[in-house]
């Protein structure tokens, strides 16, 4: 693999330059935050909800997308490192520091950012993009003044006509196409490669990687936590998601949160909301006792809602899909939360 263009030192001392210039009252915001956290989980949005994927519709501005979720009662916001919202491509410094500046008038937290990145390819000059792509997350990710930024082993893609709702089939049959004569043992080390290679960038910037667990390649929540010890980097740590779970049972899913613990970091939440004649918000079951687990390991940061499918038949296609699970997610996952705190 080549070498990365710009080499370690470097790269901290162009983060250094960029630290110094930011506005002192915005350092000063950050800073307090950061002391202030503790507590109670929080309840974010990840901005995929809104990129205009998964209903048929324009993406929302990033702009709008903080007040929508300062409208619909979220803490904080995860933004998707894909155009048009947080692609690096598009968040320069100066970028980054307006997006900041508009959270905190909001009184948002921007507290991570999501790679769509994948290690996995046989083909070396695809995984070096990807970790060209990564890097340059990295420093999106201090720049915004967040913590976290969420990345996969591997993440196929998406595919997306024009005028129409996205799907995975077509990227993950690519996917599949191009590891047939590859052994898994070899798919596994190109990713180890990666998250090593991009877990010292996050050390020298101060940005925590949460690994997800989400396939391809991995199987369940010790393949991933397999992959934090390889790494063995404290700039690795995990993202435990309740869907990513082989089983949903309460059991399960408290061992597999035992078995992460101080490790975890942030973690997401999905799914299709309505209320019922009764006034209750219909969620998937195993949610409450995945807050119940995290609550149970002391975990006190970001369950993040995301609208990440298609839809179902018979269900909205228009952005007013993304509006409704938004608003109904927020209230359903904040109830869980006031539930286990109480």
């Amino acid at each position: 693999m080549k070498k990365p263009v710009m080499k370690r030192r470097e790269f901290v001392g162009t983060l250094a330059a960029t630290a110094a210039l930011l506005e002192p009252a915005a350092l000063e915001l950050t800073r307090s935050r950061k002391q202030e956290k503790g507590g109670r989980m929080k309840v974010g949005l990840y901005s995929i909800t809104f990129l205009g994927i998964w209903y048929q519709g324009e993406a929302l501005p990033l702009e709008e997308f903080i007040r929508r979720a300062k409208q619909y009662g979220y803490d904080g916001v995860e933004l998707d490192g894909k155009r048009p919202h947080a692609n690096p491509l598009d968040m320069p410094t100066e970028r980054c520091r307006e997006l900041q500046r508009i959270a905190d008038g909001e009184g948002i937290e921007i507290f991570g950012v999501a790679a769509n990145n994948d290690f996995s390819s046989p083909i070396p000059e695809h995984r070096e993009c990807q970790i060209s792509y990564v890097r340059d997350l990295i420093r999106v990710t201090a720049d915004l003044g967040a913590e976290t930024l969420r990345v996969f082993f591997a993440w196929p893609g998406v595919t997306k006509h024009a005028e129409q709702i996205a799907q995975y089939e077509i990227a993950k049959q690519v996917w599949q196409y191009t590891h047939e004569q590859f052994s898994a043992g070899e798919t596994w080390g190109w990713c180890r490669d990666g998250l090593v290679e991009c877990a010292r960038y996050a050390a020298d910037a101060g940005v925590t990687l949460a690994l997800q667990n989400h396939d391809p390649v991995h199987e369940d929540h010790h393949d991933v936590l397999r992959m934090v010890g390889e790494v063995d980097s404290p700039a690795l740590k995990v993202s435990l998601d309740p869907w990513g779970l082989p089983e949903k049972t309460p059991e399960y899913i408290l061992q597999a949160a035992r078995d992460v613990g101080p490790l975890q970091v942030l973690c997401h939440y999905g799914g299709i909301y309505e209320r019922g004649s009764d006034g209750e918000i219909k969620g998937e079951s195993h949610f409450r006792p995945f807050v119940a687990a995290m609550k149970d390991i002391g975990y006190q940061g970001y369950v993040s809602y995301e609208l990440c499918g298609p839809p179902r038949e018979g269900e909205m296609l228009g952005i007013e899909r993304a509006e409704m699970n938004a608003q109904l997610a927020a209230e359903f996952m904040r109830g869980l939360i006031e539930e286990q705190e109480g």
